[in-house]
Parts: C-alpha cells; sequence; structure tokens
C-alpha cells in the first residue's frame, strides 16, 4: 500500500516538476535580418537562416524587417517557407514593409511593428515604378488573399450566435493591392492601401507596437530567460545569391552565346570557349545547388552544344542537328530557372515558366546585339584595333602572278575539305573547294578551275 501512494504522489508530481523545468529552461530566439531589397538573396538568407533555426530547436524565429520590397518571385518562395516552418515566425517590422515585404509579413505568426512603421503598397510594378497590367495583379491579390486567410479564423459566441472573424481579413490584404477594394472606413476606391502602426493595430494587421526586439520577446513573446542568435550569412551564401540575379543571368546567358557564336568564327579552341564555359559554369552552379537545376536539365545544355558542334564540324550545312541543338540549349537554360522535381512540373506555374523564358531569350537577344556591337568595334578605329588586322594586303602581293596558271596542277589536301578547305600545291597554301565530295587531310588533289579567289578541285 506504501508503495501504491507513493506511486500515485509521483504521478501527480511529476508534470509540475516537468512543467517547471521547461519554464526555467533559456528559451532560444533566432533572429533573420532582412533590410534590404527582397531578391534571391534575400531568399537564401531566410532559407538558410531557418535551417539553422531548426538545428539549433530554436523556440521562435524572429524576422527583422526593414525593407521597400522586390521580386515577386522570392517574396514568394518566402511566405511559403514562412507558412510551412515548424517554428513559429514572429515578424519585426522596423520602419518599413512595402510590396512585397508586406507578403512576407502578412505570412508571419505575428506582426510587431515600431511606432512610425508602414505596411503595404502591395501593387506590382515594373522597374520603373509603373503598375503591370491585371493579369499580374490578379496573381498578387489571390497571393496575398491566401496569405492572410492562412492565418485563420477567431470563433465568437455572441448570444445563441457563432461568428467567424478572420484573424486578418483578407479584405483588407487585397486592398494593399488593388485601389478598386473598397473597406468601410479605412479605404475608398481609387486609392492603394498603406497601414500605420496604429492603424495595423487597429485593423488586426499589428499585434503590439515595439521599440526594440528585446521587447518584443519579453513583453509579447513572454520570455523571461532567453537568448537570441543572430543569423550572418556567409561569403557564398552572399555570392550565390548574387549569380541568382535576374539580371547577372541574363549577362551569363549573353556570354554563353556570345562566347558559342565567335568560337565559330575562329578554328580551335580559345578565349571565346573559355568565357562561354566559365559563364556556363556560373549559370547553372547556383541553380544546381539551389535545387532549381537538375541533372538532367543540365546534361540537355550539354547535349545541344554537342549537337551544335556537330553540326558545324562534321554536317556541312544547317538542318536538323542545329535546330535541334539550339532547341536543347533554349530549353536547358530555361528549365533550370523553374522550380520543378524531376519531371513533375505541376508545382511550377505559368508565371514563373513566363519569367524564366523571358529571361533567357532577352540574354540570347542581348547576346546577339552584344556580338554586332563589338563586331563593329573590330577595325581601325575600333575597341580592338590593336589586334584587329589593318595593313593594306594588296600592296605585297604581285599581281604579275597570275594565280590561274596553276589550273590543272596537283597538290594534296592540307586540312579536311567538306567542301572548303586549305590546299598544298608546290609547297604554298591556298583556299581550295571540294567538288567531289568530302576529301581528307593529305589526299591528292587536282585543280580544275579558280575563280573568285579560289581554287576548285577534285580528288585524284
Amino acid at each position: 500500500m506504501r508503495y501504491f501512494l507513493l506511486s500515485v504522489l509521483l504521478g501527480v508530481l511529476m508534470p509540475v516538476f516537468t512543467f517547471a523545468e521547461e519554464e526555467s529552461k533559456e528559451k532560444i530566439v533566432y533572429e533573420i535580418n532582412v533590410n534590404r531589397e527582397i531578391d534571391n538573396t534575400s531568399r537564401l538568407y531566410l532559407s538558410e537562416g531557418l535551417k539553422k533555426a531548426s538545428a539549433l530547436h530554436a523556440d521562435a524565429v524572429l524576422l527583422h524587417l526593414n525593407t521597400y520590397g522586390g521580386l515577386l518571385d522570392a517574396a514568394d518562395s518566402m511566405r511559403t517557407a514562412i507558412l510551412y516552418s515548424p517554428i513559429p515566425v514572429y515578424a519585426f517590422i522596423d520602419n518599413n514593409a512595402a510590396s512585397a515585404g508586406a507578403l512576407i509579413s502578412i505570412a508571419c505568426k505575428k506582426i510587431y511593428m515600431r511606432k512610425g512603421a508602414n505596411i503595404g503598397a502591395a501593387t506590382v510594378v515594373n522597374q520603373t515604378g509603373a503598375a503591370l497590367p491585371d493579369k499580374y495583379q490578379s496573381y498578387m491579390r489571390s497571393l496575398i488573399r491566401s496569405t492572410a486567410e492562412a492565418q485563420g479564423r477567431d470563433t465568437i459566441i455572441q448570444g445563441n450566435d457563432t461568428v467567424y472573424k478572420w484573424k486578418r481579413d483578407p479584405r483588407i490584404a487585397e486592398a494593399m493591392v488593388d485601389d478598386r477594394i473598397i473597406v468601410p472606413n479605412l479605404v475608398d476606391s481609387g486609392k492603394v492601401l498603406t497601414l500605420t502602426a496604429n492603424e495595423a493595430v487597429k485593423w488586426g494587421y499589428c499585434d503590439g507596437i515595439a521599440e526594440s526586439t528585446d521587447q518584443v520577446i519579453t513583453e509579447y513573446l513572454g520570455y523571461k530567460d532567453y537568448k537570441v542568435i543572430t543569423y550572418e550569412p556567409s561569403w557564398y551564401e552572399n555570392l550565390k545569391g548574387f549569380l541568382m540575379n535576374p539580371v547577372l543571368q541574363g549577362i551569363l546567358i549573353m556570354l554563353i552565346i556570345g562566347g558559342i557564336y565567335f568560337e565559330m568564327q575562329s578554328p580551335g579552341l580559345g578565349f571565346p570557349s573559355v568565357v562561354a564555359i566559365a559563364a556556363a559554369v556560373l549559370y547553372f552552379a547556383p541553380l544546381y545547388l539551389d535545387g532549381f537545376a537538375e541533372h538532367w536539365e543540365i546534361l540537355i545544355f550539354v547535349a545541344g552544344l554537342v549537337l551544335l558542334a556537330i553540326e558545324i564540324f562534321v554536317i556541312p550545312g544547317f538542318g536538323v542537328t542545329g535546330i535541334a541543338g539550339i532547341l536543347c540549349i533554349l530549353a536547358g537554360l530555361t528549365l533550370s530557372l523553374v522550380n520543378n522535381h524531376n519531371f513533375d512540373f505541376q508545382p511550377v506555374s505559368t508565371k514563373d515558366f513566363t519569367r524564366a523564358l523571358m529571361t533567357v531569350v532577352c540574354g540570347i537577344a542581348a547576346g546577339f546585339l552584344f556580338m554586332l556591337w563589338l563586331s563593329s568595334r573590330i577595325g581601325e578605329r575600333g575597341l580592338l584595333r590593336k589586334v584587329a588586322l589593318k595593313a593594306d594586303l594588296s600592296k605585297s602581293v604581285s599581281m604579275a602572278y597570275d594565280l590561274s596558271r596553276i589550273v590543272g596542277e596537283e597538290g594534296e589536301a592540307a586540312t579536311v575539305l567538306r567542301p572548303s578547305g586549305k590546299i598544298f600545291i608546290h609547297g604554298e597554301l591556298y583556299d581550295g573547294v571540294s567538288e567531289s565530295g568530302f576529301i581528307e587531310r593529305g589526299e591528292k588533289i587536282r585543280v580544275i578551275r579558280f575563280e573568285n579567289s579560289q581554287f576548285y578541285v577534285e580528288r585524284v
């Protein structure tokens, strides 16, 4: 009986001791600072920060925000990561959470703001600040509305009635995007909504006003004994984010295409090949490490290069092989920019695919324009005037020597003729065109005529 009573007593007291131990345990708050434009670098900061917070078994993640917005696709990835984070993520808006920053804030479990801070103005705009067509606004309205709805509703009992009230009214979130949305007593038609800290508290888009992260943690999260660990990005993460900038990706595509083009214009492997290979490595490496580029997408790009090389150096003319090579290069560059999983493209939206395709197409177009510009600069007055051929060769050629006298002479192919190439006649090197199919290097040839400064030959 004594042992029975002791067991019952331990069973009653054990939860009390466990609860007291948990209360006395030091809380870990992992802080991630996003005080910059929302782009792929910011997305990497959040992604890596959440991973490190999880490894440390943090009790909470505090997102310290001060941003005027940025790229929509990066903001979408960030808000998804926040919504599905197993660790609660809280936002502390230190002055600004505009545009993409508003979307990210609304995804957090709680929002706290400094006095004088603002949240809203989430209309999708272009680089000049002009609003994009309604197709883009429609997607953003749906995105920010569903983010607000994800915070759930409160159940309010009023007498015999049950009322469900959104914790964050989706209509208010939508008004931050569309100036046609009317919220009574808050915003009229024709105005995009931006909330001050006090207004955000009143309308449920701020859970408290604080002047520091310490005040957020102690006053609102209720942690007395806590430790703040701040995420510090490494140089590698900064470099990877920089290389994934859409503008730089377009430049790398331009260098890849330009390197391939100029390599096609010169024999052997030289500087253009080095530029194209280096640009391809810088383009694919961060995408592969970040999980965007799959093995098979990179192989498609390499296969395109191989097909293009076969078309240039093996098969005469330009036909199916060359077209297939160009399509493979285009497909490899484009598919590496979309976040598909193996051959599953269901998570990829039409907007994401269009953005990836436009990045590649614009990069290729810029590459061709760059090649035309660079070609025009090669010459006596161009940037490459020191390496351009400027000599007047006509002065060094003896007009008395009649090349037509070589017709009927025999020699050998100095290079493979398919059908053009180089030939040796009496120890001198000339341009030759085969009229009897491909002629391998070293085969005997006979000159049958001389036209347009070229010898036309046949196999002996």
